[in-house]
């Protein structure tokens, strides 16, 4: 008996792909900064807390299956208050997490064989998502030099064949930080008119903005491609939620629509406890978002500083998320963050951070970066920058960087 050949070619998470040095690590008493996944540390608003605390449902039953109303009647209430008063609560659809979503969104734009545009680097799960459909995923490069901006239009268009069904981005963007300008959305909304393909866009960290340039969500442009445009969004970060799981599409295609609630249906219901939770959003102030900003900002200054004063270190400095991608002096990033695990002690501690070339299709490319996630306050933060720089300092010495 064998296992299906899907699950042999299915890549490991490369966010997690270094889990088993760090749990070895752990278990010899190791502390270990884990600056590898987007897993935040500031606290969750009280009010959501609150619904937790005070359960008293018993049975707990299922949810709804396209998502609690009073939660997506808080959702509505969110998008109204940023100005979308065309969506309605019924173009809204809850999901298990923003994973799901995407799973959604790619099921029911693409058939396995058929292409999607891509801007490389990307959210790894994007491409683990697209294998397991059998849809390819078709990068596009950006660069470090450029900020990982867009490239021209031209550029973009030279890659479409007939297989090519949409294209998918994440603004602002993990892995890179990078906030796209009004110009690029516009080309890509023109694209997606002139093409007639579906436009995906993953706005989980629309709260998380260091330019002093509007943000240009794809909702913005949804009345222009009512048929085309989707957006994928999720509370996990917005509100320190990664485990409550709470993952939302909005469409104005009542066809998608329908297609998203009819696999909702399929696996029943998300969790009950954590929409309900979740709910309590519109009880949440300007002052805690406010703050949220703050701190992810004064993050941002601090690494983007200490690593621009490592030697042979490049980066670009991040416009917004809580990610930054980093080009080290090593040939491989990944072998130098297992060595970091398996070998490097600084007072009995080290740092974990995910190899870049999980976030890339072209093959050879990210292969000596990684991406940060500065998720932990700033006095760790100064110390796992410092466990790296003097990582790298050792690796060098010993030859290991070649």
């Amino acid at each position: 008996m064998q296992t299906s050949q899907r699950l042999k070619d299915l890549p490991m998470s490369a966010i997690r792909k270094l889990t088993p040095y760090a749990t070895k690590a752990l278990a010899d008493g190791v502390k270990i900064y884990k600056l590898n996944i987007g897993d935040p540390d500031i606290k969750t608003p009280e009010c959501m807390l609150d619904v937790l605390r005070k359960w008293d449902t018993n049975p707990i039953r299922y949810a709804a299956a396209i998502g609690e109303p009073e939660f997506l009647k808080a959702l509505h209430q969110y998008y109204l208050k940023l100005g979308f008063n065309f969506i309605a609560q019924e173009n809204i659809i809850s999901t298990i997490g923003g994973s799901e979503a995407i799973f959604m969104a790619l099921f029911s734009v693409a058939q396995a064989g058929d292409e999607i545009l891509i801007f490389e680097p990307f959210f790894a799960n994007y491409a683990i998502t697209a294998g397991i459909l059998g849809v390819k995923m078709v990068p596009i490069p950006t660069t470090i030099e450029n900020g990982f901006h867009l490239p021209p239009k031209d550029v973009i268009e030279k890659l479409f064949t007939t297989k090519t069904k949409a294209i998918i981005y994440c603004n602002p963007s993990n892995p890179t930080g990078t906030v796209y300008t009004k110009e690029e959305v516009e080309m890509l909304v023109e694209i997606a008119k002139e093409k007639n393909i579906f436009l995906m866009c993953d706005e989980v960290y629309r709260e998380f903005l260091f330019v002093k340039r509007p943000f240009v969500s794809i909702l913005d442009y949804f009345k222009q491609i009512p048929e085309q445009a989707i957006l994928i969004d999720s509370l996990s970060k917005r509100y320190s939620l990664c485990g409550g799981r709470l993952g939302i599409l909005i469409t104005l295609n009542n066809e998608l629509r329908d297609g998203f609630a009819k696999i909702a249906n399929s696996r029943l219901s998300g969790g009950l406890i954590d929409q309900m939770m979740a709910s309590k959003m519109t009880d949440v102030g300007k002052e805690y978002t406010d703050n949220v900003q703050k701190e992810y900002r004064k993050r941002r200054d601090i690494v983007y500083k200490l690593l621009k004063e490592i030697s042979g270190v490049v980066v670009s400095e991040p416009e917004g998320a809580f990610y930054i991608i980093a080009k080290l002096p090593v040939k491989n990033s990944e072998e130098f963050c297992i060595w970091m695990l398996k070998e490097f002690r600084d007072n009995n501690e080290t740092v974990m951070m995910a190899p870049a070339a999980g976030f890339y299709l072209t093959p050879g490319k990210g292969v000596d970066e990684v991406r940060i996630a500065y998720v932990l306050e700033v006095p760790k933060l100064i110390r796992a920058i410092t466990l790296l720089k003097k990582g790298l300092e050792t690796y060098t010495a010993k030859g290991k960087a070649e």
